[in-house]
C-alpha cells in the first residue's frame, strides 16, 4: 500500500475508484465499503484509494471536544493495508480545509487530483462547509463531472447500523464481546512496555507496564480483562489491569499486563494487547495478600475462558 501524507502528494497515472471517511476503528460497516472499492479495482484498469483525515474533525471544528479514537494513525494504517487497499491518503485537516464547499472539493480534489472514476460511499455519508452536501448532491456532481457514485445501503452494512460510537459505548460499559462483534476483530492497545513501581513482582504476579503516547487513543473502561498478544511471534495469553491501583493508592492510570507462563525481557518493546474478555471491576482491597487471592481466582477465570478458545 502507498501511503501519502497530502492529497498534493497523490500521483497515480491511473483513474481512481474510491472512498471517504474517518474510518475510525476500521469496523466491520467500513469493510463493506472497502471490499467493494477492491473488487470493483480487480482488474488492474483503475486503482483503490482511500481519503481519511487527521486530526479528526471533530477535534478541530469543535471547541470542547474530548472525543477518543478507536485507532492511533499507525493502527489504522494497519488495518487499511490489510485489506488489499492500494492508496491511502491522510490528509491533515483544519479550518481552511472544513471551508472548502462541496463543489470546490470535487472538483479539485476528486476530479482534478484524484482522476475519480468511482466513488463508494455509506448510506448516511455527508460532505463539503458544515456538512451540507448529501448522496443526491454527490450524484448529481458525478453527472456533471463523469464519474459514477455508489451507495451502501444500512441494510447492506448490517441490520443494526454499525457506527464507531457504538463501539466506543461498549468498550466504556465493558461490554467486549459487543465491541468484537463490531469491530470484526479484537480491540487492541499498543504501546511500550515501560518500568513501572514492580509492586507486582512482589505478589508473584510481575507486569508488563504499557505505555500509549498518543492521548487520543481510547482507553476501555477500568478493571480486569483476559488478553492476548504476540511477542517475537509467539501467541501469549495474560490478564490486563486498567486503572488506578488502589490498593495501594495509585494516583494515575495505568494498563499493566501479567502474561501467562513468560518470564522474558521485553522493557522498551512496543507490543499490541488485544482484550478478549471483561472480567470485574477494579476494587480496593483491605490488603496486598487479598489483593492476591483475587488475582489467583482472576487468573483460574482468565485461563477457563481461554481454554474454550
Amino acid at each position: 500500500m502507498k501511503l501519502f501524507h497530502s492529497i498534493n502528494d497523490f500521483r497515480s497515472t491511473k483513474k481512481t475508484i474510491l472512498t471517504l471517511g474517518t474510518f475510525d476503528g476500521v469496523h466491520i460497516g467500513h469493510k463493506k465499503i472497502l471490499e467493494r472499492i477492491t473488487q470493483n479495482t480487480e482488474n488492474g484498469k483503475y486503482e483503490s484509494l482511500v481519503l481519511t483525515f487527521f486530526p479528526h474533525p471533530r477535534m478541530v471544528l469543535q471547541e470542547k471536544s474530548e472525543i477518543k479514537l478507536l485507532n492511533t494513525i499507525s493502527e489504522k494504517t494497519k488495518l487499511l493495508e490489510e485489506t488489499g487497499i492500494e492508496n491511502l491518503v491522510i490528509h491533515p485537516f483544519d479550518e481552511s480545509f472544513s471551508r472548502l464547499t462541496a463543489e470546490e472539493f470535487v472538483h479539485s480534489i476528486l476530479v482534478d487530483q484524484f482522476h475519480i472514476q468511482k466513488i463508494i460511499i455509506g448510506h448516511d455519508h455527508r460532505f463539503g462547509r458544515n456538512r451540507t452536501a448529501d448522496i443526491n448532491d454527490l450524484i448529481a456532481f458525478g453527472k456533471e463531472y463523469g464519474f459514477e457514485v455508489e451507495q451502501i445501503s444500512a441494510q447492506e452494512i448490517q441490520d443494526v447500523s454499525v457506527s464507531s460510537t457504538k463501539i466506543r459505548k461498549a468498550l466504556d460499559e465493558g461490554n467486549i464481546p459487543l465491541a468484537t462483534d463490531y469491530l470484526g476483530y479484537s480491540y487492541f492497545l499498543s504501546g511500550e512496555v515501560v518500568k513501572g513501581k514492580q509492586l507486582g513482582r512482589t505478589i508473584g504476579f510481575p507486569t508488563a507496564n504499557i505505555q500509549i503516547d498518543e492521548d487520543y487513543k481510547k482507553i476501555p473502561k477500568n478493571g480486569v480483562y483476559v488478553v492476548r498478544t504476540f511477542i517475537n511471534e509467539k501467541e501469549v495469553f495474560g490478564m490486563m489491569n486498567i486503572g488506578f491501583n488502589p490498593t495501594v493508592n495509585g494516583e494515575k492510570q495505568t494498563i499493566e499486563v501479567h502474561l501467562f507462563d513468560f518470564d522474558a525481557d521485553i522493557y522498551g518493546q512496543k507490543i499490541e494487547v488485544s482484550l478478549l474478555d471483561y472480567l470485574r471491576e477494579e476494587q480496593k482491597f483491605a490488603s496486598v495478600e487479598l489483593l492476591k487471592e483475587q488475582l489467583n481466582h482472576d487468573k483460574k477465570t482468565a485461563l477457563a475462558f481461554i481454554g474454550q478458545l
